[in-house]
């Protein structure tokens, strides 16, 4: 990768490399946009094969975090954190707390907290050694029964959009993906009347949810082609591309997983498909809503009303698109950006020279 050439067409303000001999960490922290406040965005722990491929994901989940943070109307910029290894280790705690410190080095500028591979735990450890975590145990906690809260709005609004009525009842929805947001939104599907088809690398996982719900299970790669009338990605990013749209047969596209498409190109075949495309960045803000209640001395139920703005969040986005003859995820993008804009365009009322005498 030509690294400066890459942040400079993604506008990238920094990306730090981090190294640590003694705990075997290495990590890298992307800080994509501060306009609208601290860059936050989760540390994602990931046996990556190569360390191109750790710093694409680094700094393309980075500027999603700009526009999720931007779109839910958060006083937040975007950022986000990867460390390169095994995320089955039980050597933890130096692995984060290393991490915690390379954070606290940049003073405030990020602020890290839980996502793929790292648990409330591990954000407890980083937490020995910097101010700037969220998702501790003792404040906020796991976030992803509020991520799958405000996705199972987007879905909402989705089928609203589509069929003019949000119920689910008798719906199929097939999950790719059944983690801690995954399998919250199985319940809250299930518990609405939908119909689940489910897959996962992770034989546990589906037990858990064709115990509690009933759900079908399909093997993985298959999980594309099933007939459903919503298909729901909840595991890693890049699953929408040339090879897995031409097999949908859905209606809707809405989940939980980061950067879904591939390119932004295969957002424009989607939508020459006629399948809706709920925005990933905008249906999964629930998660980043909970954690930037540690920030704000917000409660859950004011968390929980937040993640149910996206509802509306969502419908908005479907007009933008509608009206201005554009695909969602680039009316999702705009929406972004004339917050993003508008901030970073407003006159500083501060004195310019606090410390000038007479």
């Amino acid at each position: 990768m030509r690294y400066f050439e890459t942040i400079a067409e993604m506008g990238h303000e920094q990306v730090v490399f981090c190294h640590d001999k003694a705990s075997g960490y290495r990590g890298i922290i992307a800080i994509h946009d501060t306009t609208l406040g601290p860059a936050l965005g989760g540390c994602r722990f990931w046996n990556y094969a190569t360390d191109d491929e750790a710093a694409t994901d680094a700094l393309r989940l980075s500027r999603g975090m700009t526009y999720k943070n931007a779109v839910a109307g958060l006083n937040l910029g975007g950022g986000k954190s990867v460390i390169i290894g095994d995320n089955k280790t039980s050597n933890r705690e130096m692995l984060f707390r290393a991490h915690g410190r390379f954070v606290d080095s940049l003073g405030g500028r990020y602020v890290t907290a839980e996502d793929v591979g790292t648990t409330v735990e591990d954000m407890d450890f980083v937490h020995m050694e910097t101010k700037f975590v969220t998702g501790i145990g003792s404040k906020s906690g796991d976030p992803s029964s509020v991520t799958a809260h405000g996705v199972f709005r987007a879905i909402q609004a989705s089928a609203f959009e589509r069929w003019g009525s949000d119920s689910l009842e008798g719906r199929t929805v097939a999950i790719q993906g059944l983690g801690h947001v995954g399998h919250h939104l199985a319940n809250e599907l299930h518990s609405a009347g939908a119909k689940l088809i489910v897959t996962d690398i992770d034989a546990g996982r589906i037990q858990r949810v064709v115990d509690a719900t009933g759900a079908s299970v399909v093997p993985l790669k298959e999980i594309y082609g099933v007939k459903a009338d919503i298909f729901t990605p909840c595991a890693l990013g890049g699953v929408l591309n040339d090879d897995t749209i031409p097999q949908l047969k859905v209606e809707i596209v809405a989940g939980a997983a980061n950067n879904q498409l591939l390119e932004d190109r295969h957002g424009d075949a989607l939508e020459a498909r006629g399948i809706l495309y709920a925005p990933d960045y905008v249906a999964n803000a629930g998660g980043v809503i909970n954690v930037y209640s540690e920030l704000t001395g917000w409660s859950r139920e004011r968390s929980l009303r937040k993640a149910d703005e996206i509802y509306t969040t969502v419908l908005s986005v479907f007009r933008l698109a509608k009206d201005t003859n554009i695909p969602t995820y680039k009316a999702a993008d705009r929406v972004a950006e004339q917050r993003i804009h508008a901030v970073r365009g407003m006159i500083k009322t501060w004195p310019q020279y606090p410390n000038r005498e007479g």
